[in-house]
């Protein structure tokens, strides 16, 4: 899942964009409203976490045009104006699909964001992901190899995620980098191969993820 978190306040956003990458979420942070708008037309962003006070273009602005587009991100408000009248605006006129009010619990913030990414056409993926003895539990963020624990990053556990939600297709490898890691990230960098490498041994088998020349990555059958 990729978000973008606009906010202004440099110390929040930090937070916020930490937090969610500790979570397997891959994240862009920008500070203005002109920029989240260029972002989100130049990005495909599952959800954008949006302050409404951003220099330049306002929150509210920059959710009006992108409604505006074809195939929007998910828009989740996040912001100190916290009347029902507020949200009512909010929700209703500007088109935001979520409205959470500052001060707010990380958790709760992480839960509104893997909710709007579940809005999709497609149906979500099972909590409870299995393949070749491999199970991954998405709510707990737990990986077993035939019932053993296994230890994995914020990073190994989401490519393997990606991977499994694939069930045996071939995940390209820009696909994993954009879903995965963040705009800082070199495409030409040798990161995601380091990471399916270090997972196959975490996994206990070096042939459990198989790199299809000119396809990306799967999971072998």
């Amino acid at each position: 899942m990729r978000v973008l978190v606009a906010e202004d306040h440099r110390v929040l956003a930090r937070t916020i964009a930490t937090g969610l990458r500790r979570a397997s979420l891959a994240v862009d942070v920008v500070g203005s409203g002109d920029e989240a708008e260029q972002r989100c037309l130049l990005t495909e962003y599952d959800v954008l976490v949006l302050d409404r006070d951003l220099p330049v273009m306002t929150g509210d602005e920059v959710c009006r045009r992108l409604r505006e587009r074809a195939d929007p991100p998910r828009i989740l408000m996040l912001t100190a104006a916290g009347t029902i009248e507020d949200k009512v605006y909010g929700l209703d006129h500007l088109g935001a699909d979520d409205y959470l009010t500052k001060p707010f619990d990380f958790a709760e913030l992480l839960a509104r964001i893997r909710s709007l990414a579940r809005r999709t056409a497609k149906p979500p993926p099972p909590v409870v992901l299995h393949h070749q003895g491999i199970t991954l539990d998405r709510a707990r963020r737990e990986v077993r190899v035939d019932e053993h624990l296994v230890e994995l990053t914020p990073k190994e556990f989401a490519v393997l995620r990606t991977l499994m939600e694939a069930r045996g297709a071939a995940v390209p490898h820009r696909e994993l980098v954009r879903t995965v890691w963040d705009e800082h990230l070199d495409p030409r960098t040798s990161a995601v191969r380091a990471t399916v490498s270090r997972l196959r041994a975490k996994l206990g088998d070096p042939g459990a993820i198989l790199a299809d020349t000119g396809q990306g990555y799967r999971l072998c059958d």
